[in-house]
This record gives structure tokens, C-alpha cells and sequence, in this order.
């Protein structure tokens, strides 16, 4: 079995998500983890036994010893950490979304598909068994065409210092809404063409950011259409919606934390039959954020076998959603996503 030395980049809330589903595996070395706050670097050396903790990551990725790079760090800095990456001929697993504008974003799409390395993107719900599960069950016809989607991921922000740090690099509608546009595009099988939206901020008027809620509407290709709301604020309440309508019934997701029962059972997924007018539950004890597979996914890659990884089109295709989105919010107009 080779082992894999990894340089962790931000040793934040991400990047402590990333190395607790990973440091003990018996393939993975924890070589290096780098944040610009040296004390909490140093923590995560002694927590994760990491050989070294620094602020910078230059010397590391050139080490022998390191195969693959973990960029857990705000979006502004994905692009130049590719870039050190591919010069210094290390495989890397970057956190979404992949850029904060769309040239940066054009140019890390194109710097991947040239690259001699592997990049995979952390579209994490693509690992998740509930959402995997419903993927199945939609495409086995069981809700039959799929017409509607409705997507609510709300952030009661308890720290709202934090936040305002993730609004200053970009808002919820891009650094939240890949994932879910991506999920609108894989469960549909279709490409999002036009979004338009509405946005707001919820807080006092000493900020550093043009929104921090938004609602934006989605029509796909196929005729489908959806909707995308999503919130960070210490005013706004939790909330979290995941429901998928088709011509024969619908399709819920309840995430364990959310649920008002039976919660030990983990997710909960509800199918809705219009013919019988029945329901019928399913509880999917999964991980919400399975790392492991996600970086498994990348070595399944980097060693030719078949990978669960979403490809990078489909990677670039959410981001351009996601860029798009945010557009319309900010200009108050229905665009067109398709090149």
C-alpha cells in the first residue's frame, strides 16, 4: 500500500474537517499544515501528529515526500495555490467554490484540464449515501420526471465573526450554492440555462459585504426549475429544505440534525407516491461530510481506477451557476448561465 504524504492548507473549521476523517488512515501521512495563524497550525501538529507547522506552504509541496496538497482556504487563494501545485507537480483536493470571479474561474478550468496532475474539487454532497440514495431512486423513475426542485440552507450565525470573514471573500448564494446547483444538475441530468434572484442584507449598515441573503430561481434545459435560498446571519433562523417533485410524487430530505424525532435513526428520506396517495420513509445513517471518500476519490484518480470524483465540467458548470447567480442578484436581472 503506497502512502500518501499530505500538506493540509488552513487549519480552520474546513481544514479541521478535512484532517479528523483522514490523519489515522493507514495510507495517509500528515506531512505538513500550514495556516497563517501559527498557534492554530501548531495545534493541529499535535492533534493530528503532523511532522511540521508553519504560515507558509512554499517549502512543503516541494518536498519528495508530498503527494498531495489539501487547500482549505478561502476561495481568493485557490487559484494561486493551483497554480504552485501544478509547478511543483502535486496532486490537489480544493475546496469549493474554485474561484471568486469568473476569470479566475475560466483560468483554474483551464489549468486543470492541461494539468499533468490530479485536482478534484470538494463537491462533498456527492459522497453523502442519503444524497447518493435519492440520486438512485430519482433516476429508477420512482417520483417519475423530475419538474421541481426547492433548496433552502439558512445559517442562524452564532459566530458571526467568522461569517463576516467568509462574506468578505464571497457571498452564501456562491460559496454555499455550488453545491446545490451541482446537485440540481446531477439529479436532473440537465444543465441549469437562466437564473434570476433577489438579495438583501439583514444587519446593521457597518459591513464589509453587498449581501448576505438571497434567493435566486433556476430553469434547466429540460424544462425543470428550481430555487436556491440561502442566508448567513445571526438574525435569520436555521433552516434547512431539500425536496424534489416529480409527475408521479416527491422526494424529501431531512438531515439528521433537523429532524424533530427519531434522530438517532440518522438522515431521513420520504417518498411521496401520488397514485396511492402513500408515503414511505427511509433512514440513511450517513456521514454528512464523508472526507475520507472524498480523498479517496482523488487517490482512486492519481492510481487509474474508477472514481466517484465529479468531473471538472461538471465542477466549472455549478461554479458558472453559482458566478451567475450572484450576478443577477447584484444587477437585479435574469441571465443566461450556457456558454
Amino acid at each position: 500500500m503506497k502512502q500518501y504524504g499530505i500538506v493540509l492548507i488552513g487549519c480552520g473549521h474546513i481544514g479541521k474537517e478535512h484532517i479528523e476523517n483522514i490523519y489515522y488512515k493507514d495510507n495517509i501521512h500528515i506531512v505538513a499544515v500550514i495556516d497563517t495563524d501559527i498557534e492554530r497550525a501548531e495545534l493541529f501538529l499535535k492533534k493530528y501528529h503532523a511532522d511540521f507547522s508553519d504560515t507558509d506552504y512554499h517549502t512543503y509541496i516541494n518536498r519528495d515526500d508530498v503527494d498531495i496538497v489539501i487547500a482549505a482556504t478561502y476561495t481568493q487563494s485557490h487559484l494561486s495555490i493551483l497554480k504552485d501545485c501544478i509547478s511543483a507537480g502535486k496532486h490537489l483536493l480544493c475546496e469549493k467554490p474554485i474561484a471568486c470571479n469568473a476569470a479566475d474561474g475560466e483560468e483554474f478550468y483551464r489549468l486543470v484540464k492541461n494539468s499533468p496532475v490530479h485536482v478534484s474539487v470538494a463537491h462533498i454532497l456527492r459522497y453523502n449515501q442519503t444524497y447518493r440514495r435519492v440520486k438512485e431512486l430519482i433516476d429508477a423513475g420512482t417520483i417519475g420526471e423530475l419538474k421541481l426542485m426547492r433548496m433552502v440552507q439558512n445559517h442562524h450565525c452564532k459566530d458571526w465573526e467568522r461569517y463576516q470573514k467568509l462574506l468578505k471573500d464571497c457571498s452564501p448564494i456562491l460559496d454555499c450554492g455550488v453545491h446545490y446547483f451541482d446537485v440540481m444538475q446531477w439529479f436532473s441530468n440537465s444543465r441549469i440555462a437562466h437564473v434570476s434572484g433577489i438579495g438583501t442584507v439583514l444587519d446593521d449598515k457597518n459591513h464589509d459585504f453587498d449581501y448576505n441573503y438571497g434567493i435566486v430561481n433556476l430553469e434547466l434545459e429540460n424544462g425543470a426549475v428550481g430555487y436556491y435560498e440561502a442566508g448567513w446571519s445571526p438574525s435569520i433562523m436555521s433552516a434547512n429544505i431539500k425536496e424534489f417533485v416529480g409527475t408521479k410524487g416527491s422526494i424529501s430530505i431531512t438531515l439528521q440534525a433537523f429532524r424533530s424525532s427519531h434522530v438517532e435513526e440518522g438522515d431521513l428520506i420520504e417518498i411521496y407516491t401520488k397514485k396511492d396517495n402513500t408515503y414511505c420513509s427511509l433512514n440513511i445513517n450517513a456521514q454528512y461530510k464523508p472526507m475520507w471518500k472524498q480523498l479517496q476519490a482523488l487517490i482512486d484518480l492519481i492510481e487509474n481506477r474508477p472514481s466517484e470524483a465529479p468531473s471538472m465540467e461538471d465542477v466549472y458548470s455549478a461554479f458558472r451557476v453559482g458566478i451567475c447567480a450572484d450576478e443577477a442578484i447584484r444587477q437585479k436581472k435574469r441571465l443566461s448561465v450556457l456558454l
